[in-house]
């Protein structure tokens, strides 16, 4: 299991702003910050962190939703924040049951929440 990880980016102020409004919907708070780095709580861990960096090369990183309303109030949010649409909510065929929504944050970062619809594997 991973305890936390920690995504560069370039503007600070500018991604924390982004993050507290995109992660808000799927239970996650900003509950620490240490310089120019901010952490994120779910409701049990901060695992999730972001820090300024002079070097960011985009990557993907997944949040788990617990509902595809979750993942349709993620996207909205995004959205409204301003990341770009990378992918709308809806189920993938990347196995049965996988439905997630995906958006690039300020720094191209591909960022996705999905929920696992058990209902739909057989």
């Amino acid at each position: 299991m991973i305890a936390h990880t920690t995504l560069p980016v370039s503007d600070y102020r500018k991604s924390k702003a982004f993050y507290i409004k995109v992660l808000e919907p799927l239970g996650y708070r900003n509950n620490m910050e240490f310089g120019e780095a901010a952490g994120f709580n779910d409701g049990k861990n901060t695992d999730f962190w972001i820090g300024r960096q002079s070097t960011v090369v985009p990557t993907h990183l997944a949040f788990e939703a617990r509902s595809g309303d979750q993942v349709k109030a993620f996207h909205q949010a995004a959205l409204a924040a301003g990341a770009k649409d990378n992918g709308g909510p809806g189920y993938r065929d990347y196995w049965p049951g996988y439905y997630a929504a995906f958006v690039h944050d300020p720094d191209g970062h591909n960022i996705e929440a999905v929920w696992y619809d058990y209902s739909k594997v057989k």
